[in-house]
């Protein structure tokens, strides 16, 4: 199989203007016949942060086993189109009400029935506030969602809820079960890609035994999807076989996939040409001039909906105030994208434009206010110093953390020698050993400086990469950063009907990002990886994943 094309994301307002999403072809390449294969594929990835929980699983580690234990309404092929999973229809006439119909026959892997209250019961327990589940915010949208959020004054100093304090109530005014097959959703306002998010994990049912004992369910499981969760070893193995009641169109062509925790992408890598391992999702730093050749047709090097952020916490006293704005702007200015995607990632990355990516529609290289992203050492150096005479950054190093068990020191260092140079300051990589260990520093608000902050798209649409990291408490805003006037323009651009006003409230939205620089983009990456010779069928999608279902393996 050779490197597919490059990929074009779907529009939001193309789905939406439809009004009605059915099962139906077209996008990605057709899977093999059922029971394809028996063998178990191998695949190269690391320890979730998380249970295996819907609402709460945001990063790429625990993702690929949500994704593979439950399905959802919908599900997006390797173009990023949308086709309906569980759902029948999903239709409105206003884009304010939107009425679902399941399809009949689909069972969670225990055996007890996939029904409208399991969707509705799922939403509400992902949006209650106390729950804290990191997807939370993915609900904002549905009428009532206000109400299931506890008030400041319900929380104390450390953002923990006062004893006895609740949320105005416990569901979303906004769902309504019809019958075991319909439920309506309700929006604060109309917006027109609602039904493009429900492919997310935010947004996937959960079966009656869940809310028994959710701790329970999130180490062992009971999903709707092609895959049941049979062991997990934490830190080394989570072993998936296939769900034999799975209903829908991702039937699993393979007798199962293992996903084999590594701590350094080289080793995952070296297995991989060993024949010891039979997926790699990221080709590590060192074999960014080498992978292509050495793998040929079994090499993926493609576009994908991926950037590369660094995010500025908010808490960081020397990020802080009109100084601080300066120095993120100084920052910016001091890192040369051009070069370092060019010598460290051999040209699989591209220098960032825009906080989007170039595989969804409504991306633009000529953002306003995107000037701040091109390399000019003086006029860094002058910002820096105007920053020092409002108030002076002092001997520390700048700190840029992520986690060692990922290739990031290759692309850091030089980024830092840049800074040393440009700016006259020193720079370090702040190393945690795991991932996992470096996002719940960074959730806990324990970074010293600044970190990086990739995002992988969760759908294919631009509000997807400004709301949910940048947004006021949303799930992924780890800075804390808050602009009223930012969250005005997003609310705006997410109830806009006409496809091209929205795409220009949402560069608006973009420019105002690029004023306060919450987030410093770096580079959208491509999707990079490759697979050994004892698979076939192996697609990566829109997103970067490959499509686990869809590969083949022989005994």
């Amino acid at each position: 199989m050779t490197p597919r094309k490059r990929l074009v994301g779907l529009s939001a307002f193309a789905l939406a203007s439809a009004l009605v999403l059915t099962a139906c072809g077209g996008g990605g390449e057709e899977p093999p016949a059922e029971g394809a294969s028996s063998g178990i594929v191998t695949v190269g990835n690391g320890e979730p942060q998380n249970p295996i929980i819907p609402t709460m699983t945001n990063e790429t580690f625990g993702s690929k086993v949500v994704g593979s234990v439950f399905a959802g309404l919908v599900y997006y092929d390797a173009e990023g189109v949308v086709h309906n999973e569980v759902a029948e229809s999903i239709e409105s006439e206003d884009n304010l009400v939107w009425n679902v119909t399941l399809k009949d026959g689909w069972t969670f892997s225990d055996g007890t029935p996939v029904t409208a209250q399991s969707f509705v019961d799922a939403w509400n327990y992902g949006a209650y506030g106390p729950n804290a589940q990191n997807l939370s915010y993915f609900f904002e949208p549905i009428e009532g969602f206000e109400d299931l959020q506890l008030a400041e004054d319900q929380l104390d100093a450390e953002g923990v809820p006062l004893e006895g304090e609740v949320p105005a109530a416990e569901e979303l005014s906004g769902l309504e079960v019809v019958s075991d097959t319909e439920f309506t959703v309700t929006l604060s306002q109309p917006e027109s890609d609602f039904p493009l998010r429900l492919g997310y994990s935010a947004f996937y049912p959960l079966p009656e035994s869940f809310f028994e004992d959710p701790e329970a369910a999130g180490e062992a499981p009971i999903g709707n999807g092609p895959y049941v969760l049979e062991t997990w070893e934490h830190n080394a193995l989570i072993e998936l076989r296939p769900n034999e009641s799975y209903a829908g169109e991702r039937k699993a062509q393979n007798g199962g996939v293992d996903l084999v925790a590594y701590t350094d992408e080289d080793s995952a890598y070296n297995d991989l040409l060993d024949g010891n391992l039979d997926i790699v999702t990221n080709v590590p730093a060192s074999a960014f001039g080498t992978f292509e050749e050495e793998l040929g047709d079994r090499a993926v090097n493609q576009p994908a909906a991926v950037i590369q952020v660094l995010q500025v916490p908010e808490y960081v006293e020397g990020f802080q105030g009109e100084a601080g704005l300066l120095r993120r702007q100084a920052i910016s200015k001091a890192i040369d994208r051009d070069q370092v995607t060019e010598t460290v990632f051999s040209g699989s990355r591209t220098p960032a434009s825009d906080f989007t990516s170039p595989v969804i529609n409504g991306w633009s290289e000529d953002v306003e206010g995107s000037e701040i992203l091109d390399f000019d050492a003086a006029e860094a150096k002058r910002l820096w110093d105007e920053a020092e005479a409002i108030e002076p950054w002092g001997d520390e190093p700048l700190l840029i953390a992520s986690n060692a068990d990922s290739d990031h020191q290759s692309w850091i260092d030089p980024v830092c020698n840049g800074i040393r140079d440009t700016l006259g300051i020193d720079c370090e990589f702040d190393a945690y050993p795991t991932f996992d260990e470096f996002l719940d520093a960074r959730d806990n608000d324990d970074i010293k400086g600044i970190y990086r902050g990739g995002w992988q798209a969760d759908y294919p649409a631009m509000s997807n990469f400004l709301g949910p990291v940048y947004g006021t408490g949303a799930g992924s805003n780890d800075m804390g950063y808050s602009s009223e006037e930012f969250d005005n323009k997003l609310t705006e651009a997410n109830g806009a009907t006409d496809p091209e006003a929205a795409i220009e409230l949402y560069k608006e939205a973009e420019t105002i990002l690029f004023n306060d620089l919450p987030g410093i983009p770096l580079w959208y990456n491509n999707a990079t990886g490759g697979w050994s010779e004892a698979v076939d069928d192996v697609v990566f999608g829109w997103d970067s994943e490959p499509l686990l279902y869809q590969v083949t393996k022989s005994e």
